[in-house]
């Protein structure tokens, strides 16, 4: 470590006192002797370590199990590396795989006692789960096509490696206030959904003496939760060889001052609230003065980093294959049994996107009847057309300790019922998180479900949902906004119903249902609802 704490003798919430003590990644020196106690023994101030080496300990508490993530930076795996995924899976996560909305895999029911040793396999196929969770650089997203994409700028999986190992175990910048998130794309279509990300950059050209130079425009700030906020432009342009440089030095002054007296105000982008998209560029400058202003911007729409179906590479003959993964729940065996069909037909490797898919990439032209022909494509599919396969899920009260609600088993039921009232030719993006911290992107969704705690009629406690509408990433943003009132679980595919009836009846050809909320507004959309919530008996209404 080679910097000051100049935050230590500032008023810090609890956890920053701790680190002031312990880094977190020492976590890998302590757990050697942690798991010989048994896991009652381990006192819950230290459950924050464990987020350092990817683990957060599952409800309920007691019981020494954990949800486990690994880090995938720029979500690409070899076939050997994926065959540890699912065997992970098989041997630990009670035979499933979930895949995360940052191209990265976790799992639950990981036990404490064996922890040193799923560490040590994992590490021996080439990955990691260090700094997957905790106040600490998290995996490092890409295009979901980079290098086989031909809407990209440029081929950008060799800077997303230089930007990860740059931070990888690094104890100069394993001390931040929240978790630091970075996103790098080139893509056109902003597949990095830059502007929720703590750090983005974004495809750009500038002209630079009598050449026009490949590089990137840079975003600041982003970022979901409690309090969303979009990424703002700094008036900065990079070439890829000085991206790691730039991204250093935000990480710093992050580092140095963001805030510590109060967790739910430590992102980056609270600190860029405060200070201004000005002034924090100008301390960037001061560390590197030669930078140039930014550039001209490619990005022209937004694909939400999802990559389904059966498409051309760039490169001739070849196709990727983009498989949906509904809610990004998968059976180990069954993600087994795609990691073989990439075996078999691809090029050694497995990539996952940012909606909780996976794609095989570098399939022969020749080759795709016989790949669509395997059947694991009978239930997994590869043409995407439904509701399902555009939605998300966060892991929701099954085990997160802050969800209000359920997630995955909620949803499940409520696409396949949609997608046997509604067909849509233009993707519709459903998302479903258990609370609001937005971890399946509740807020950049077509329609967002929000798990929240609710009373009956009655009086009685009960889990609740509410629905926001109109969220998108184009044109530099807009968060959905929420609709007022609450639906149960059992309520929720009539309330969802009601709004894509709506749409289906009402919006142009060719309209998606953004341009129609656009057009429309959010009061059409709480007249829809109402109109819904209106027909409901008295007694099962929700508040």
């Amino acid at each position: 470590m080679s910097y000051t704490a100049t935050w230590a003798d500032q008023k810090l919430n609890a956890n920053e006192i701790s680190k002031l003590n312990e880094d977190g990644l020492d976590v890998f020196k302590d757990l050697p002797e942690l798991v010989k106690k048994p896991f009652s023994e381990i006192d819950k101030s230290y459950y924050m370590y464990f987020k350092y080496a990817g683990l957060t300990v599952q409800k309920p508490q007691d019981e020494g199990y954990f949800m486990m993530r690994i880090k995938i930076p720029g979500g690409r795996v070899t076939v050997k590396q994926a065959d540890h995924l699912a065997w992970i899976g098989r041997t630990y996560g009670h035979g499933v795989v979930d895949l995360t909305t940052r191209q990265a895999v976790q799992y639950h029911w990981i036990p404490f006692a064996e922890l040193v040793d799923i560490f040590a396999g994992i590490e021996a196929v080439g990955l990691t789960t260090v700094g997957a969770e905790g106040d600490i650089t998290r995996n490092i997203i890409d295009n979901p096509l980079s290098g086989i994409d031909p809407d990209e700028l440029f081929d950008t999986r060799q800077t997303v490696l230089d930007v990860y190992r740059r931070f990888q175990g690094n104890y100069d910048y394993s001390n931040l206030p929240r978790k630091f998130k970075i996103s790098i794309s080139s893509n056109r279509h902003n597949s990095g959904n830059a502007e929720i990300n703590d750090l983005a950059f974004i495809p750009a050209t500038k002209r630079i003496g009598r050449h026009t130079v490949k590089g990137f425009n840079v975003k600041v700030g982003g970022g979901l939760g409690m309090k969303p906020m979009l990424a703002q432009q700094l008036n900065i342009f990079v070439t890829p060889d000085r991206v790691a440089d730039l991204a250093e030095v935000v990480c710093r002054l992050f580092r140095d001052y963001g805030y510590r007296r109060s967790r739910s105000k430590a992102r980056l982008k609270f600190l860029i609230k405060d200070w201004g998209v000005e002034q924090f560029e100008d301390k960037i400058r001061e560390s590197l003065p030669d930078l140039q202003t930014k550039g001209v911007s490619k990005v022209r729409g937004w694909t939400n980093g999802t990559a389904l179906g059966v498409h051309r590479q760039l490169q001739d003959g070849y196709y990727y294959v983009g498989v949906s993964v509904p809610s990004g729940r998968i059976q180990a065996d069954d993600f087994q049994a795609l990691i073989d069909v990439a075996r078999k037909y691809g090029k050694d490797e497995i990539r996952f996107d940012h909606c909780q898919n996976l794609m095989i990439p570098w399939i022969k032209e020749e080759d795709l009847p016989a790949l669509e022909a395997e059947p694991i494509f009978e239930r997994f599919s590869i043409h995407p057309h439904l509701l399902a396969d555009y939605g998300t899920t966060c892991t929701g009260a099954e085990y997160c300790n802050l969800a209000n609600a359920y997630t995955k088993t909620v949803f499940k039921p409520l696409v396949e019922e949609l997608d046997k009232r509604f067909s849509f030719d233009s993707p519709l993006n459903i998302t479903l998180t258990g609370c609001g911290n937005g971890c399946a992107h509740r807020s950049i969704a077509d329609i967002g479900i929000e798990g929240v705690h609710a009373r009956t009629a009655d009086r009685q406690h009960t889990a609740g949902y509410k629905l926001s509408v109109g969220g998108s990433l184009l044109d530099g943003g807009h968060f959905n906004e929420q609709l007022k009132g609450v639906v149960s679980a059992a309520q929720l595919t009539d309330a969802v119903g009601s709004l894509l009836a709506d749409y289906r009846d009402s919006h142009e050809k060719g309209e998606s249902f953004y341009d129609y909320y656009q057009r429309t507004g959010t009061e059409h959309f709480q007249e829809v609802f109402d109109n819904y919530l209106a027909t409901l008996p008295a007694t099962e209404v929700l508040k």
